[in-house]
């Protein structure tokens, strides 16, 4: 994946799967990205509460949408939704690098180690660390990694890769259909598919 500068922007985005799908049916039927975002002016194809909205949520999903190659989206329209889904969660892992390493550093590991719930403080200390290690992240305020770590439990909540729970979340490891694990492995993408599939 191409690294990006870590940044706490995905506090104010969802993980907007309705959209993602909506966005890859209408390329597969032809579309072009240019023309899907003079549709979302004129036409408020997502039924967003407000032009700015329409246009937060195009441009993020549109992001998502170019981290992947068109191979995926494809594979899409031919997927169940929980894979689905976990194309759309890598999309996002592949737009953001921070997202990208705590599904990576703590995710998996949690995975490899056979412990099946995330704790709060499981947030609390990948993001101590990442402040050791990027003085970006070490300028941010306890109040924004406090909304950047529930946003990542919604992220992975509507990924369907983590209960929907009060207190300490279960891990729901991902069953991944072969034809995703060999277009991600097909793309370069092994380290992404390791990161939900919990290998070393």
């Amino acid at each position: 994946m191409k690294r990006k500068e870590y940044s706490a922007g995905m506090v104010k985005l969802s993980f907007w799967f309705s959209e993602f799908r909506k966005v890859i049916q209408l390329l597969n039927n032809g579309k072009t990205l240019p023309e899907l975002k003079k549709m979302n002016l004129e036409e408020n194809i997502f039924s967003a509460p407000t032009k700015a909205r329409a246009i937060q949520i195009f441009n993020t999903v549109s992001t998502r949408v170019k981290c992947l190659d068109h191979s995926f989206f494809i594979l899409f329209e031919q997927s169940d939704i929980l894979n689905q889904k976990i194309i759309a969660l890598a999309a996002v892992m592949e737009s953001d690098s921070l997202f990208f390493d705590f599904v990576y550093e703590v995710y998996r590991e949690k995975l490899i180690i056979g412990v099946d719930e995330l704790a709060d403080s499981d947030f609390g200390i990948f993001f101590k660390n990442k402040q050791l290690q990027s003085e970006k992240v070490a300028k941010w305020t306890d109040y924004t990694l406090k909304r950047l770590g529930n946003c990542y439990k919604t992220m992975l909540m509507e990924a369907g890769v983590l209960e929907r729970a009060t207190g300490t979340r279960k891990i729901l490891k991902p069953i991944l259909d072969k034809t995703l694990e060999d277009c991600l492995k097909a793309n370069g993408m092994e380290i992404t598919l390791n990161a939900l599939t919990g290998v070393r």
